[in-house]
């Protein structure tokens, strides 16, 4: 089952069970989904999905420092939870070590040896990643194997 049916599954039986948390999260997920299916004339696959959901944690995330700066501790334990809803339905989370073994491969394959070569290391990366794993950390990987 791919992830935009996840959400409306989810979706429909959280409003059959009354989950008003999950029922809302879902739903701003898939408000978000159908925005760009309707802005780019496209149905999203599930990479683009994952991206989507990682991008909505990543907000929740920004919110919840916001939130620790005005001291609101009421906003934190929500976007926490949103954040704990939204991550179900992303893929498992890649390993480091896979990661790693990944922009090996892709340093070897670009003939990459400098920071200046990051850009075509992260072209042949990202594709395979498939949102497993969030852009810093994947820049992060690359820049630590040029750096070596």
């Amino acid at each position: 089952m791919d992830i935009k049916t996840q959400l409306i599954e989810s979706k429909k039986d959280a409003m059959k069970s009354g989950d008003k948390l999950r029922n809302l999260t879902v739903s701003m997920a898939l408000a978000a989904v159908k925005q760009v299916e309707v802005d780019k004339r496209v149905a999203l696959d599930d990479t683009a999905v994952a991206a989507l959901i990682q991008k909505e944690i990543k907000n929740r995330r920004e919110a919840i420092e916001e939130a620790k700066k005005a001291n609101r501790p009421d906003l934190i334990e929500n976007n926490e939870a949103e954040i704990k809803v939204l991550e179900v339905f992303l893929p498992q989370a890649m390993p480091a070590a896979e990661l790693h073994a990944l922009v090996q491969a892709a340093i070897e394959e670009t003939g990459a040896s400098t920071a200046a070569d990051m850009g075509k290391v992260m072209k042949v990366v990202m594709p395979k990643v498939a949102g497993r794993a969030p852009s810093a950390m994947i820049s992060a990987a690359v820049k630590e194997m040029l750096a070596k």
